[in-house]
């Protein structure tokens, strides 16, 4: 990539990985491969992050038959179909010049890929000029595969500004969620992060933490965090099709022994269950997952997103 905004420059100094950033920024391109064709041609769904029109960041998952997404050229995308209603960056992926991030993720093959750039509306759906295309290690994906598609969704369950007792169980039952931000003239970025449950803790219901393990020292996320502390959270319910996305402020943390973590403080809660969402199996476990400090670590059988469960 041409350069670093300042805020991914402060974090790569004080990890002291500037030197290593600099060699794999080299793979962030504005050039949509055939590989990367290829593979996101093959894709049932996307994660796109972006902000709101109030300026709240989040992020949403869009669905479709493999060939809803697909390269158009060597530097944009087209995606047919848009948000159900009622999600939250509905009207912003109906906006032109919208900045967004999109990453595309396969849980059978561990595989993702990362676009970042700026919206086009088209009359089936909208493009991405792309003026960030990247691909990243299989680190922390669990592997998945694909079981059927879920009923007719609920839409919208529901809408608040504090996790529910279920909402809670659910993020500490995690095992994967994905993080929009933000550098405003930078443009957004949407990332993943993985781990084993109860990697993500719920410190309360309106503040959630989470460790921010060794990557690919560009550090993106952190950097626009550092620089813009709006973060939106999404939070997929694999095997029930449900979707918890959260927005608010994040902070990173730096401990004395090199260790960091992430503390994000919500504004806003929208649970949904999406319509012709494909769900998929129970996770085989990325072998590079720490194991987290806690009981938490232990999978439990959690009431599915949009359980009426309390």
């Amino acid at each position: 990539m041409s350069g670093y905004h300042w805020g991914s420059l402060a974090v790569q100094d004080r990890v002291g990985v500037r030197e290593h950033a600099v060699h794999v920024g080299r793979s962030v391109t504005p050039h949509i491969k055939d590989v990367a064709a290829q593979f996101l041609a093959q894709q049932p769904h996307l994660v796109v992050g972006a902000a709101d029109p109030g300026g709240r960041l989040w992020a949403s998952l869009l669905t479709g038959a493999p060939g809803f997404v697909r390269a158009t050229g060597p530097d944009r995308i087209a995606v047919t179909g848009g948000l159900p209603g009622g999600d939250p960056l509905a009207e912003a992926l109906a906006t032109a010049g919208t900045r967004v991030g999109t990453i595309s993720l396969d849980p059978r093959t561990r595989r993702r890929m990362r676009l970042n750039g700026t919206l086009e509306v088209t009359p089936g759906g909208f493009a991405v000029a792309a003026e960030q295309v990247f691909a990243n290690c299989p680190k922390y994906l669990q592997k998945r595969q694909p079981v059927q598609l879920a009923a007719e969704g609920a839409g919208v369950v529901r809408r608040g500004h504090a996790l529910t007792p279920d909402q809670e169980r659910a993020v500490r039952a995690a095992d994967t969620f994905f993080v929009a931000t933000t550098a405003e003239a930078d443009g957004a970025d949407a990332s993943h992060r993985g781990g084993m449950p109860g990697f993500v803790e719920v410190l309360s219901p309106t503040e959630l933490a989470w460790p921010d393990y060794p990557g690919n020292a560009m550090f993106l996320t952190l950097g626009n965090l550092t620089a813009d502390p709006r973060a939106g959270l999404l939070f997929p319910d694999w095997e029930g099709g449900g979707l918890l996305q959260l927005s608010g402020r994040a902070e990173p943390e730096f401990g004395a022994g090199g260790e960091r973590r992430i503390r994000f403080r919500l504004d806003a809660v929208v649970e949904s269950v999406h319509p012709g969402r494909l769900l998929w199996s129970a996770p085989e476990y990325s072998p590079a997952n720490p194991v987290p400090p806690s009981p938490q670590g232990l999978r439990a059988r959690e009431p599915h997103l949009g359980s009426t469960t309390r």
